[in-house]
């Protein structure tokens, strides 16, 4: 089994901060933050992160440009900035130091993750993206299906909201959470996650016993 990628959150801001670690968190990352930029080398150090998500600015310390010199110093780790500051120099200063990639505040959180994702990913820190509970196995580069060696066909959407169940194990996934994750907005018809869970779990259902379960006034969960 791999070990599950370590992202280091630091970042000021309490209630971002705790949205971006809760939102990694979901995804199935180890998360480790700090407010303090002064204190991103020692947690880098003993953390070893796969990644690193950075705020500029801080009000005292090192900005988030000398800790990703830091980082740098003794780690290849993808660093993503998250940042207020919108200039063309603060862009190339980023890339300058290090940084993979630059998110502007206010950014969409699917946004953040879909960049985390694919920087994982394309630097081998997460190179498997084949999922599986029990006998159900998702592969996300096939988009293909598989529940106890027999292929489930699914469709395009299907797939997409499947993969958001089997990224989150055991995670109760509310309609609104299920259409930003799937549809990508947050408020519209409850009616169509409805149609689409009732049809994914037929179909799973064909070949083995129930895996996606209703928690009443909840939402959804995938669980053995």
């Amino acid at each position: 089994m791999e070990a599950t990628p370590r992202i280091l959150v630091v970042e000021d801001d309490r209630t971002l901060r705790d949205a971006i670690a809760s939102a990694l968190r979901q995804e199935g990352y180890t998360v480790r933050s700090t407010s303090r930029s002064s204190r991103a080398a020692d947690l880098a150090g003993s953390f070893r992160p796969d990644l690193a998500v950075l705020d500029i600015r801080f009000p005292d310390g090192p900005d988030g440009f000398d800790v990703a010199r830091d980082l740098r110093g003794s780690s290849d780790a993808p660093i993503v900035f998250v940042t207020a500051a919108e200039t063309l120099q603060d862009r190339l200063t980023g890339f300058d130091v290090g940084g993979d990639d630059y998110l502007v505040k206010p950014f969409a959180m699917p946004e953040l993750l879909a960049r985390v994702r694919v920087l994982l990913w394309r630097t081998g820190r997460a190179s498997s993206r084949s999922l599986q509970l029990g006998d159900l196995v998702v592969d996300e580069d096939a988009r293909t299906v598989v529940r106890g060696g027999t292929p489930v066909e699914l469709t395009p959407t299907e797939f997409d909201l499947l993969v958001a169940f089997a990224r989150r194990p055991g995670v109760v996934l509310s309609k609104e959470r299920l259409l930003a994750l799937v549809w990508d907005f947050a408020s519209y018809d409850g009616n169509l996650v409805e149609v689409y869970v009732s049809t994914l779990r037929r179909k799973l259902e064909e070949h083995g016993p129930r895996v996606l379960h209703t928690v009443r006034g909840a939402g959804y969960v995938l669980r053995s």
